[in-house]
C-alpha cells in the first residue's frame, strides 16, 4: 500500500486501472477495509471508473473484518453513486451475511433483489444452502432447494453436494440416497465420479466406513473406478474405530482388484493393529510390506515402535531403533520421543535419559514439554539431582529449556528438603537469562514455610513482589497456610497488605480465618472478622460459620453468639440450624437471655415465626 500511494504521487505518472483492480482484489482477501476504501476514493479523484467489482472487494473486506453492517452499507453507496447493483454484488452481500451467521438477514436479501428486478441465481441459493447446513438447519436448506425450483433456478451439483455432505456428517445414509434420487429425477443431475468420491471420503471421515463401502460398490457398478485414495480413506475409518478385521479384508480386496496398497495404507493398518494391542500382527505386516516391494518408511517404523512402547515393550523398540541403519530407515525426532515416552511409562528413567542423549547426538532437540516430562519423572522418584543433570545437558547442547523446566527441578529439590540445591538452581536461572516466575518463588516459599523459616519466607515473598511478579492464588494459599501453621499472624497480615496491593484477592482474609480455625487459633481469627464482614458475601458467611462451629466444639457458645451478632449487624443472616445449636448450647451454659436474643433476630427478619402462647 505504501508503494502504491508513493507511485501515485510521482510526477507525470498515473496508475493504470488494472493496478487499482489488482490492489482491490488483494485487499478483498484481507480485513484491511480502510485501505480498500482509500483506494476507491483515490480512483474517484483520479477519474478512474469505480465499477461493481471494486465495491464487491470492499464488501468482502468488510466481511472479513467482521463489519457486516458496513458491508451492507456499500449497497446504498453504490446506488447513490449510480453504479448498477447486479446479481454478483448481491451474491457478495449474501456471502458476507452467511459468514457472519446472519442467516435470516441473508434470506431477506432475496426479497431486496426481487424489488430491484435482480433474479437470484444458483450461486445465491448455493451460498444460502451452505449457510443453513453449517448452522445445522437442514430443513430450511431443503426448503430453499424447493424454492429454487419454484423460481425457475435449477439446483446444480454443488447445491446437492453441500446437503449430501451434511447428511454424511450425521450418518443419515437413507436421506443421502433419497437426495440422490431427487438429483436424477427432479433436477436431472446425474451422480458422477466426483459425487461418489465425496460420499466415500465424507462418510469415512466421520466414521461410517460400512456405509462408505456401500457407495464404493455402487459406484463401481455404475462403471466408476476407484484407486487407493478412496480405499485408504475407508481403511483409515475402520482403523480409527479399531475394526481391524474389516481393515485387513479391505486391504486384501484392494490387491484382488489390482489396486496395490501403498506405504500410507499399510502404515495406517499397522497403527490400527498397534492401537488394539496386536503388535505381533503389526510386525508381520511390516515384513509383508518388504515382500510385496513396498518399502516401509520412518512413519511406518515409528508407528510400530509406538505400539511396542504402549504395550510395555520399550526395550524391544529400542533394539529395533538400534538396527535402523541395517533396515535402511532413518529415525526422526518423533521416533525418539515415542521411545522416551515408552521408557517413562515403564519407570525406566535411566533408559529414557539415554534416549534423550542419543536424540541430541543425532541433531534433534527435545521440546521443553518433553524435557519436563522426564524431569518431573525423576523428581517423582526423588531423584532431583538426575533431573538437574538432564537439564544441564540440554542447556549445554543448546536445547530449548524454559522457566517451567527450572521450576520443576527446584520443586523436586524442595520436596527432598534440599534448599541449598534449590537456591543453586535458582541462581542458574539468572545465569542462563531465564527469569523465575511466581510459581518458581511459590515452590521455595512453601518449603521455607514448611521448615519454619518464616523470616526467609517473608524475604523471598518480598523479593518476588520487588521483581513485579504477580502472586497467584496458589501463592496466597501457600503463604497463608504456612504462616498460620506456625502462628505468625502479625507477619502474615503485614505481608498480605503488600501482596494485595500488587494483586487483589477477595478471599485472602477468609482463607486466613479458616486456616486459623483449622489450627485452633480462634482468638486471632475473631480479630479478623472485621476484615471479611466488609463485603458481607456468601464466602464471608461461610468463614463466620466455620468460626462459630469451632467455638461450639471448644464449648464456648457465647463467642459463637458474638460472631452471629456481628453478622446480623452487617445485615448478613447466619445459618439457622447452626444458630439453633448455638442457642441450645447457650441455654445449657446458663445463657438463656442470649439464646432468646439470638432467635429473636431471626423472628425480626421473618426467618422463623414465634410460637403462640396457649
Amino acid at each position: 500500500m505504501d508503494f502504491f500511494h508513493w507511485g501515485d504521487r510521482q510526477w507525470r505518472y498515473r496508475h493504470d486501472p488494472v493496478v487499482y483492480r489488482t490492489m482491490l482484489e488483494i485487499l478483498g482477501g484481507t480485513s484491511l477495509y480502510n485501505s480498500a476504501r482509500r483506494v476507491i476514493r483515490l480512483m474517484r479523484r483520479r477519474g478512474v471508473k469505480v465499477d461493481e467489482f471494486a465495491f464487491s472487494c470492499l464488501m468482502v473486506s468488510y466481511g472479513r473484518g467482521g463489519e457486516w453492517k458496513k458491508a451492507l452499507g456499500v449497497l446504498d453507496v453504490m446506488e447513490r453513486c449510480g453504479v448498477e447493483v447486479g446479481v454478483d454484488v448481491f451474491n457478495v452481500a449474501v456471502y458476507v451475511l452467511v459468514k457472519a451467521c446472519k442467516m435470516d438477514l441473508a434470506v431477506k436479501m432475496l426479497d431486496r433483489m426481487r424489488l430491484v428486478d435482480v433474479a437470484p441465481d444458483v450461486v445465491t441459493y448455493n451460498c444460502l444452502v451452505k449457510g443453513y447446513c453449517d448452522a445445522g438447519r437442514i430443513e430450511e436448506a431443503m426448503g430453499l432447494i424447493e424454492e429454487m425450483r419454484a423460481d425457475g433456478c435449477c439446483p446444480d451439483k454443488v447445491c446437492y453436494h453441500t446437503v449430501i455432505g451434511f447428511y454424511c456428517k450425521e450418518g443419515r445414509v437413507d436421506e443421502v440416497r433419497s437426495l440422490m434420487d431427487k438429483m436424477v429425477n427432479e433436477s436431472e443431475v446425474i451422480p458422477d465420479h466426483v459425487t461418489y468420491n465425496m460420499l466415500i471420503h465424507m462418510l469415512s471421515k466421520y466414521g461410517y466406513g460400512d456405509e462408505a463401502i456401500g457407495f464404493l460398490e455402487e459406484g463401481r457398478e455404475r462403471g466408476f473406478s476407484f484407486d487407493k485414495v478412496e480405499y485408504s480413506a475407508i481403511i483409515h475409518s475402520f482403523c480409527e474405530k479399531g475394526s481391524m478385521d474389516k481393515a485387513k479384508e479391505l486391504v486384501d480386496e484392494m490387491c484382488e482388484n489390482g489396486c496395490v496398497p501403498d506405504v500410507v495404507t499399510y502404515t495406517d493398518v499397522m497403527n490400527g493393529l498397534c492401537s488394539v494391542g496386536k503388535v505381533d500382527e503389526a510386525k508381520e505386516l511390516l515384513q509383508q510390506m518388504w515382500k510385496l516391494g513396498c518399502k516401509p518408511n520412518t512413519v511406518s517404523y515409528t508407528a510400530l515402535l509406538n505400539g511396542l512402547c504402549r504395550n510395555g515393550k520399550s526395550s524391544e523398540a529400542k533394539e529395533m531403533l538400534d538396527t535402523s541403519e541395517e533396515d535402511w530407515w532413518v529415525p526422526n525426532s518423533i521416533t525418539y520421543s515415542v521411545l522416551m515416552h515408552g521408557f517413562i511409562r515403564e519407570k525406566k528413567l535411566s533408559e529414557a535419559h539415554e534416549v534423550v542423549k542419543e536424540m541430541i547426538e543425532k541433531g534433534f532437540s527435545p521440546t521443553p514439554a518433553e524435557i519436563n516430562l522426564l524431569i518431573q519423572s525423576f523428581c517423582q522418584e526423588s531423584r532431583p539431582s538426575d533431573a538437574k543433570k538432564l537439564m544441564e545437558e540440554c542447556l549445554n547442547n543448546r536445547c530449548d529449556v524454559n522457566v517451567v523446566n527450572f521450576t520443576t527441578v527446584i520443586h523436586g529439590f524442595c520436596q527432598t528438603k534440599d534448599l541449598d540445591s534449590a537456591f543453586s538452581v535458582l541462581d542458574d536461572m539468572y545465569l542462563n537469562n531465564i527469569q523465575p516466575d511466581a510459581v518458581t518463588y511459590t515452590a521455595i516459599i512453601d518449603t521455607l514455610g514448611k521448615n519454619g523459616s518464616i523470616e526467609e519466607a517473608v524475604q523471598m515473598t518480598k523479593k518476588m513482589l520487588h521483581k513485579s511478579l504477580i502472586p497467584t492464588p496458589v501463592t496466597y494459599r501457600v503463604v497463608i497456610h504456612r504462616f498460620c501453621q506456625h502462628g505468625k499472624v502479625d507477619e502474615l497480615l503485614s505481608l498480605l497488605e503488600k501482596m494485595l496491593s500488587r494483586q487483589p484477592c477477595k478471599t485472602a482474609y477468609n482463607q486466613v480465618i479458616e486456616k486459623l480455625c483449622s489450627f485452633g487459633n480462634l482468638e486471632e481469627a475473631y480479630k479478623l472478622l472485621g476484615k471479611v464482614l466488609r463485603t458481607a458475601s456468601r464466602t464471608d458467611a461461610n468463614s463466620c460459620h466455620m468460626l462459630m462451629e469451632r467455638y461450639l466444639r471448644k464449648g464456648d457458645p457465647l463467642s459463637s453468639y458474638k460472631v452471629a451478632c456481628r453478622m446480623f449487624s452487617r445485615n448478613l443472616v447466619p445459618d439457622l440450624k447452626l444458630c439453633e445449636k448455638v442457642s441450645k448450647s447457650l441455654v445449657v451454659h446458663g445463657k438463656s437471655h442470649e439464646a432468646d436474643e439470638l432467635m429473636l433476630r431471626f423472628v425480626e427478619r421473618g426467618k422463623i415465626f414465634p410460637t403462640k402462647q396457649v
